[in-house]
């Protein structure tokens, strides 16, 4: 494996292994304490120190707060955000418009402010990659892996499938942690039924607000959290994917592995919202809640603890192929389409995106 080159000027030192104790080369991050040091060891010592990629999102003030506000009920301490990055998009008018009023936002929180995004890589320990518009996710993330950095990206984790496949496969390469999620997978109720609360799961409903950009797939701007609320009960092993269109609202229904069927209903008109059920062998149980940010906040701190990605990256990467399978079937005039397919053509683009970042032909 070849070493990612890194800044040493801030790092914490080194160690041979992580998360799951496997060998991980001399990038590897050597938590504060020890290579499996923890929270507390993290709480006891310096906090750990956070930085922001894309200030043209509510969650990056939401995030700040809850890791540097004290006075948060749901404050998380060991960790601070540090520097900040305030570019994101830079040509959708709702995420452009945001970044002045929470790039201030964050200032008064103590964040440090800084234009240039290999300087703020080099001033942290981890990365929270919020920048609205996926698009530039690979370039961005592409800087954070190349320096070892471990890094979680809110959704979506891009602009394309071809893009999300070739964000982990370089991580994988470089042997740096990343992992991406909805809040919504980390609800009370979804995390409840994904543990076994209702025994085996034979299918789920879930919706969600579902508003459309027409720089992305459809579903990964806003759907994607009635999709991942979905993926969060049933896992992985969604065959083919269905999908009925309409100017207001989306029905997408999943064939599962041993016949089980799950569905998203996207809503752009009337009461929205977030929920829905899970059916299963010993009950019927509401999921799809939206418990707020802390959940997920605690996700990110046990990740940038531990080293351990809390959701697969073969779970997120099929996750969005569902997604993108469903344009393809809106495409189709609704008839299904299969995953394996969508995830072959995106596998094959992927290779080209890692090739132009290593400056190599295909």
């Amino acid at each position: 494996m070849d070493t990612a080159e890194t800044d040493t000027s801030g790092e914490r030192g080194r160690c041979d292994t992580v998360g799951n104790g496997s060998r991980a080369g001399p990038w590897a991050w050597r938590w504060p304490g020890s290579c499996s040091g923890g929270l507390a060891a993290a709480t006891e010592g310096t906090p750990f120190r956070l930085g922001i990629i894309g200030l043209d999102t509510s969650h990056a003030t939401a995030f700040t707060k809850l890791f540097n506000d004290a006075s948060d009920r749901d404050h998380i301490p060991g960790f601070r955000v540090v520097a900040a990055h305030p570019h994101g998009s830079r040509d959708i008018p709702s995420s452009v418009g945001r970044i002045p009023e929470y790039t201030r936002t964050v200032a008064g929180m103590g964040v440090e402010i800084v234009d240039d995004l290999s300087a703020l890589v080099a001033r942290v320990d981890g990365v929270l990659l919020e920048t609205n518009d996926g698009r530039p996710h690979l370039e961005q993330a592409a800087v954070v892996i190349a320096a070892g950095k471990p890094l979680f990206i809110d959704k979506p984790v891009a602009g394309s499938l071809a893009d999300c496949v070739a964000i982990y496969r370089l991580a994988a390469e470089k042997g740096v942690p990343v992992f991406s999620a909805s809040a919504l997978r980390f609800a009370a109720g979804s995390q409840g039924v994904r543990g076994g609360s209702i025994g085996e799961v034979t299918g789920c409903d879930t919706f969600s607000p579902c508003s459309l950009e027409p720089t992305h797939p459809d579903l990964f701007w806003y759907g994607i959290h009635g999709c991942e609320a979905l993926y969060t009960v049933m896992g992985p092993g969604c065959r083919t994917v269905s999908r009925t269109h309409t100017d207001d609202f989306e029905q997408v229904t999943g064939e599962w592995s041993g016949g089980r069927i799950g569905t998203f209903r996207g809503i752009r008109r009337g009461k929205g919202g977030y929920g829905g059920t899970a059916f299963g062998t010993n009950g019927v149980a509401a999921v799809g809640g939206f418990d707020g940010y802390a959940p997920l906040a605690r996700a990110i701190a046990d990740f940038f603890t531990t080293g351990k990605a809390p959701v697969a990256a073969e779970e997120t990467i099929e996750l969005y192929a569902f997604m993108a399978a469903a344009d393809e079937s809106r495409r189709a005039g609704g008839g299904p389409v299969r995953v394996a397919d969508v995830l072959e053509q995106a596998n094959a683009a992927a290779a080209g995106r890692l090739a132009a970042i290593r400056g190599a032909k295909p």
